[in-house]
């Protein structure tokens, strides 16, 4: 019983001393220490070798690379440890998590540094979708209320160009009379879509919807007993 104890006493100190044996000379350690920018990253060599093109991958195999370490043997890297921890995060598990106050733009220029493709067409491709997104503003609607006599409602209608398209036609009664023969008016309400330019600046395209001097904008737009002051419409 005694000789058993003795050696499962003797198996399990050999257990804890291999535990604490260094590795054999010319082999690198598992985990890599480093200081980037004052602050210190502890990771695994697995982790940085993601990317074997990657600065960090040459740094912690030291044979293409070399770096100054600090007083724990830590590699020294010049960059903003900020953006840093999104890096090592990416090189982790593979996906890009952001604070809100973190600039896509400060994370690309860290990717490019350390030259991990994956990340960085990952970051275009967000910030491409992203000013898509802004530039894809829902238009505007302007509408224009004109004021026609009968005869010349039909060539309004047919010379609308530019995006006016008709909306509505209201009646007003007859406002002149020339001979024997009353001359109805009408007010055409027509609309167009306003887009809004990349540099946010509202456009729109010069609009005919009638030759000059043939269709003069109405003071007042009436409809049953609704009054609508006349102008654009935004």
């Amino acid at each position: 019983m005694r000789m058993e104890g003795r050696e499962e006493m003797q198996g399990a100190v050999g257990l804890r001393c291999t535990w604490d044996i260094p590795p054999p000379a010319g082999t690198q350690a598992k985990w890599v220490r480093l200081n980037v920018g004052g602050t210190v990253f502890l990771t695994t060599r697995q982790t940085l070798c993601r990317e074997q093109k990657s600065f960090l991958c040459r740094l912690c195999q030291g044979e293409e690379l070399q770096s100054d370490r600090d007083e724990t043997g830590a590699y020294l890297i010049d960059r903003d440890p900020t953006y840093f921890g999104p890096i090592l995060n990416f090189l982790r598990h593979g996906k890009l998590v952001l604070d809100k106050d973190m600039a896509e733009e400060g994370i690309l220029e860290e990717a490019e540094f350390y030259n991990i493709g994956p990340l960085i067409r990952i970051i275009k491709d967000r910030m491409e979708e992203k000013d898509y997104t802004v530039t894809q503003v829902p238009p505007k609607h302007v509408y224009r209320v004109l004021q026609c006599q009968e005869e010349e409602l039909t060539q309004m209608v047919s010379t609308m160009s530019d995006g006016w398209r008709f909306e509505q036609l209201v009646n007003i009664g007859s406002s002149y009379n020339y001979g024997n023969e009353d001359q109805t008016e009408f007010l055409c309400v027509v609309s167009k879509e306003l887009y809004n330019s990349p540099n946010g600046l509202s456009s729109e395209p010069s609009h005919k919807t009638k030759p000059e001097g043939q269709i003069s904008p109405a003071p007042l737009l009436r409809e049953g007993q609704k009054h609508v002051a006349v102008h654009d419409i935004l």
